[in-house]
């Protein structure tokens, strides 16, 4: 009777423990998955942060349009003489494969250098329209400042891009004396690396778009 009675006993301890052990699984199980996509989200924002976290880029594909406008409309027909430093496609696909925050500085950067290519003594005689060449620059200036609050501004241009530009300024502008010819050969570079960097935002923004939708 009595190993009747604390086997009785025994299971009633069991019957009392085991909701509560159940509680504590359940609980565990909760915090382990909320752990595990809390890391996740992490991982995808350290990824995303400066698209995701950039608002601005929503008004990169109307300025650029705008400027690729101005590019057009300051000057005649584009020039058919072929630049005599290469364009730098390598750059570009090296930079097509790296991290978003890389491709965004890199952006600015461009826009940075491009716009540093028209503040030259030798500019008047270029025979642009004045009013569309300052508007052309007020847009560029407007990206580039949009940008900054993206990246950071204590990030340096790519050596290898700045480098591209001094060579293109002193093969161009600097070598004929700031020549009519030099500065059309340095409107269609200028239109041709607007173009490029277009399509690099609108590659960032649909990466961006997918991973949201992912979430």
């Amino acid at each position: 009777m009595n190993s009747v009675r604390e086997l009785n006993t025994d299971q009633q301890h069991v019957g009392d423990t085991d909701p509560q052990q159940s509680t504590t699984t359940i609980i565990i199980i909760i915090i382990i998955i909320m752990f595990s996509w809390t890391s996740l989200l992490f991982v995808l924002c350290s990824s995303l942060t400066p698209v995701l976290c950039c608002d601005w880029l929503t008004q990169y594909a109307h300025l650029s349009n705008t400027s690729l406008n101005h590019i057009r409309r300051m000057g005649g027909q584009l020039t058919y003489q072929q630049s005599p430093v290469p364009f730098p496609d390598k750059l570009y696909r090296r930079i097509w494969m790296d991290k978003v925050e890389s491709q965004l500085v890199f952006i600015r950067d461009s826009l940075e250098l491009i716009s540093d290519l028209y503040q030259h003594d030798n500019l008047s005689s270029a025979t642009w329209d004045a009013i569309e060449t300052e508007h052309f620059l007020t847009v560029i200036n407007r990206q580039i400042d949009g940008l900054n609050t993206c990246v950071s501004t204590n990030s340096s241009a790519d050596s290898r891009l700045r480098k591209y530009y001094r060579r293109l300024e002193t093969c161009t502008v600097y070598r004929t004396g700031g020549s009519t010819a030099s500065w059309e050969l340095i409107r269609k570079e200028t239109k041709l690396h607007l173009e490029r960097l277009h399509m690099l935002v609108a590659s960032i923004r649909r990466r961006s778009a997918a991973t949201q939708q992912q979430l």
